[in-house]
């Protein structure tokens, strides 16, 4: 059955009154997920430093570590904020991934991961866009390094670009990283000429105002392409809600169903190349309603793809 990773601990990473990424997120899925009773949950555990070390470099992990505040909040650039529970949900959210991969590879099947905070803006050294780990990098590269896999492919279709994740594997010849995303819009990169040292980045901008119609476009005649050439052995999915034409950060205009669309297409082309073996991870999503429907409705096909 599919698996659901999640921890307490996303609750105790605070932020500031009224910023986007708070801890009601992870309220709305958990009460949105709350029917699924087919669901096997179990708690995403801790990271270890060994893991997060196949991203980011020690003093990544200790800048990180020193930042958290013991009380209050501290800011580290404009949009990110640590509370004192902040280190420990980062940690959390980050095993979760890597966990979800061992889950996958040695039993077969899905898994999602509802943790937070989000993990694919924050780059080598420097934690941005709410992110402090790359959560989904390391989960791709302990799949590589532990469990010798070939060949993973990540498909990040958060409204932003995932320039963290392209980042950190921007080097990794075994990784195909492939972002849709809104553009212009921030962070300001993912542009088609950014290719990886091995050509292994596909970006796919999509315009504002956009909508499902144009994604389903784009994903037909550019990504589902390449993810049938490139054969992964592994379907990581950087999970982003934010597209949904209610969400407050950005123009795209993607309803639930074209995210169900997605989830299927994606779950199918895992079914002719990795035994459907995919982990889902949440990035962003901001309007708490549109996050509880689409992630339901995302993880409901999760579920049927798996009782097949």
């Amino acid at each position: 059955m599919t698996v659901l990773f999640t921890h307490p601990s996303s609750l105790d990473h605070a932020t500031p009154e009224g910023h986007p990424e708070r801890a009601a997120r992870i309220e709305a899925i958990f009460k949105a997920l709350a029917p699924f009773d087919t669901l096997n949950r179990r708690d995403a555990p801790e990271v270890t430093d060994a893991a997060l070390l196949r991203v980011h470099p020690q003093r990544h992990i200790d800048a990180i570590t020193a930042a958290s505040p013991a009380s209050g909040l501290a800011q580290l650039d404009a949009d990110t904020w640590m509370s004192p529970g902040s280190l420990r949900a980062a940690r959390h959210a980050a095993g979760g991934a890597i966990a979800a991969v061992d889950e996958v590879l040695s039993n077969g099947g899905n898994a999602f991961v509802a943790m937070r905070p989000p993990g694919h803006h924050a780059e080598k050294t420097t934690p941005m866009g709410f992110c402090l780990f790359g959560n989904v990098a390391a989960a791709a590269k302990h799949a590589l390094d532990m469990h010798g896999l070939a060949r993973v492919a990540i498909v990040d279709f958060d409204v932003h670009h995932g320039n963290g994740t392209q980042d950190l594997l921007w080097d990794e010849e075994r990784v195909l990283f492939i972002s849709s995303h809104q553009m212009p819009l921030w962070p300001g990169t993912g542009d088609v000429d950014e290719r990886g040292a091995h050509g292994n980045i596909l970006n796919v901008p999509l315009p504002p105002e956009s909508g499902g119609a144009q994604m389903r476009e784009a994903y037909e005649s550019k990504v589902f392409p390449a993810l049938e050439a490139y054969r992964p052995d592994l379907l990581i999915l950087s999970t982003g809600f934010d597209a949904h034409k209610d969400d407050p950060l950005a123009n795209l205009n993607w309803a639930t169903a074209d995210f169900v669309w997605l989830t299927q297409a994606l779950c199918d082309i895992a079914a002719r190349h990795c035994a459907g073996r995919i982990v889902s991870i949440l990035e962003g999503g901001y309007d708490l309603n549109a996050l509880a429907e689409a992630v339901a409705a995302h993880v409901n096909v999760l579920i049927e793809k798996e009782k097949r």
